[in-house]
Parts: C-alpha cells; structure tokens; sequence
C-alpha cells in the first residue's frame, strides 16, 4: 500500500489545501493529512481543532486520515512508512522554502520522497493568513474555504 503524508497548519483550512487533499488521494492508496504542531508557530485553533475541521472536509474521501503530531515530518513519514511527502506550491516564493524542506527532508529520511503539486489557478494567492485577515476586517470567507469548515472558521474569527 502507498502512503503518502501531507503535512501543514491548517489553521484554518482553505479551499486550496482541500484541492490539494483530493489530488494526492487520487495518487496515493493512504493519505495521512498531519496538522502539524509546530513549536515556534503560534495558532488560532488548536491541534483538536484543525483535525476536527479536516475530518469535516475529507469525510467523503475514504482512503483520508486525518491526524496531528508534533515533531519532523521526515520522521513521521518513515514512522508510518510513508513513502512521499506531498507538498502544495502556490507561487515561485513558495518553491524556495519547500525545496529547502525537501532536501532536509531527503537527509533524515531517504526513503521518502517529496511530490510537489502545484496550486490551481484559483487557489494560488489563497493562505490561511489571508482567510484570517480578511474575516478579521469582516470581510466574506465563504470562497476561500470549505463550507464544512466554515461554522468553526466564524465560530473562532467571526
């Protein structure tokens, strides 16, 4: 069986990251989406949290597994023999951050390999900074992420 893991804030999720979920679930036999605990990140919803809204988002998609972790994502991704580690690109800026990833990733753990997929065209200005921000000045999220997600998204910001 292939694993595959795609790691990320989610905080919150967007229509971009949902894009990117149901893509690599066509590729791979296992997607594990991994809300990441990041140490030196600060979030607005906690790591239940983030899991309980990707649980919403991917409840029609039977080979997705939600969880969180904290620690390497290389690490991680060889723990549950994971065999690629997907990553979303949006823009060249993007590129550079993951791609440095990538090869520390390599470095820890050589059996995994990084697949980038690029953003489609509609999701490659979205962020999850960007959905925060603009529900923050009272403006409508609504497009920008899954309506699943959406009551825990203003629920938290609205």
């Amino acid at each position: 069986m292939r694993t595959a893991v795609y790691p990320g804030s989610f905080d919150p999720v967007t229509n971009g990251h949902l894009e990117i979920i149901r893509r690599a679930a066509a590729l791979f036999d296992r997607l594990v989406v991994l809300a990441a605990v990041n140490f030196t990140k600060e979030y607005l919803f906690t790591a239940q949290e983030r899991v309980e809204m990707l649980r919403l988002c991917t409840s029609g998609l039977p080979n997705v597994d939600v969880r969180a972790a904290e620690g390497l994502v290389a690490l991680y991704a060889k723990e549950i023999g994971a065999t690629a580690i997907v990553k979303g690109l949006r823009a060249m800026s993007d590129f550079d951050s993951e791609f440095q990833q990538a090869l520390t990733n390599r470095q820890l753990n050589p059996q995994t390999e990084t697949i980038f997929l690029p953003a489609a065209g509609e999701s490659m200005f979205l962020s999850s900074s960007m959905v925060k921000q603009v529900c923050a000045l009272g403006g409508d999220i609504g497009p920008f992420v899954p309506a699943a997600a959406l009551p825990m998204i203003l629920g938290k910001l609205g």
